[in-house]
This record gives C-alpha cells, structure tokens and sequence, in this order.
C-alpha cells in the first residue's frame, strides 16, 4: 500500500505537530478517515512558504518514500507581502516549486492550488499577488504530469459566504476543510 503524503502550510497542519496521530484537525484527517486503511502522513507547518518547504523536502517528504505527494503552498508566499513586507516574487515561488518537484521525480504528484476567500476589502488587492502563483500550479501541473485540486476555484464556487468556509479568508473552517478534502477525492478518484 502507498504513502500518502501531505505537505505544505498551516492548512495542512492543523495543529498536527500536537495531535496524538500526527494528522492534525483538518483535511488530512478527514481523508485519512476516510481512506482507511490507507497510510497517510501529514508534514504541513504553519507559516511556510515554498523556501521553507525546500529547506525541510528530504527529511519531511523524500526520507518517508512516499508513492503520492500532495502539497498545498503559496498563500503564504502571498500574505507576506501583505502583513510582513516580506513579497516572494512569481518568478522565485516558481522556481522554488519547480525544484520541488525535481526531487520528486517517480512519485505520483498531487498540486493543490493555493486560494483566498477575501472576508475583508482589503484582501482584494491580495489576488493581484496570489493569482499569478496559482497560474504557476496549474501551469507546473500539467508539465509534471500531476493531478491539480482547483481549490481557488472550487472555494470561490462554493454556495457557502466565504466566512463559513475561512473565517480569515485564509484559514479553513471544518465546513472549508470537507470541501477541501471532498475535491481532493474528486480529483485523484481515491
């Protein structure tokens, strides 16, 4: 039986690190219960962004030998720009992604696109930011062959107000992370 490996920021974590089964309260934890049976790990930390994830890669996703990757990043790489002065550009999230995935040559891949749900004015400005990065995940999507979660999309399309599915526009509610999980399985067909 496969490794399923979940890597990436705060909405992976989900308080993982403190959780007795290392899967933390969110989506990861939906889909391993959902999965039974299934090995399924959790590496996501809060805060992370595509350098931190290349920083961590052997130890957190290679030295585990998983057969499936999934990573969701880039929102922070975003709202730095925003609450810390701190930008990454487009060019360095791709090329940081990229190297990513190079490591991970003979793995199934899945890339899960980063969103925002704007719950304040000023987190409109943040798409000009955070859209080109998820035409990056699309893009290196379909040159690595992996299978892409359009969450952006699927959250915006949501029936749900933003609100009930990212209280912060960022953050997933329990309501946000079944939506989550449930497009995960729609998209890989597990």
């Amino acid at each position: 039986m496969t490794v399923l490996l979940f890597t990436g920021d705060s909405v992976t974590d989900c308080d993982r690190r403190t959780s007795a089964d290392g899967l933390g309260t969110g989506y990861v934890k939906l889909l391993a219960d959902q999965l039974g049976g299934q090995t399924v790990l959790s590496t996501g930390i809060s805060g992370h962004r595509v350098v931190d994830l290349e920083a961590r890669w052997q130890e957190d996703v290679l030295d585990h030998d998983p057969g499936t990757v999934t990573i969701l990043i880039g929102v922070n790489d975003m709202w730095r720009r925003y609450d810390a002065g701190d930008p990454t550009s487009t060019e360095d999230f791709a090329a940081g992604y990229r190297r990513l995935l190079e490591r991970t040559a003979g793995r199934s891949l899945v890339l899960m696109e980063p969103f925002l749900l704007p719950v304040r004015d000023e987190q409109q400005q943040w798409r000009e930011d955070l859209d080109p990065k998820i035409d990056v995940v699309r893009t290196l999507a379909r040159e690595y062959g992996a299978t892409l979660v359009p969450l952006d999309t699927a959250l915006a399309a949501h029936p749900s107000p933003a609100e009930a599915l990212a209280a912060d526009g960022v953050h997933p509610t329990a309501l946000g992370h079944e939506v989550i999980a449930a497009e995960w399985r729609r998209a890989t067909g597990l």
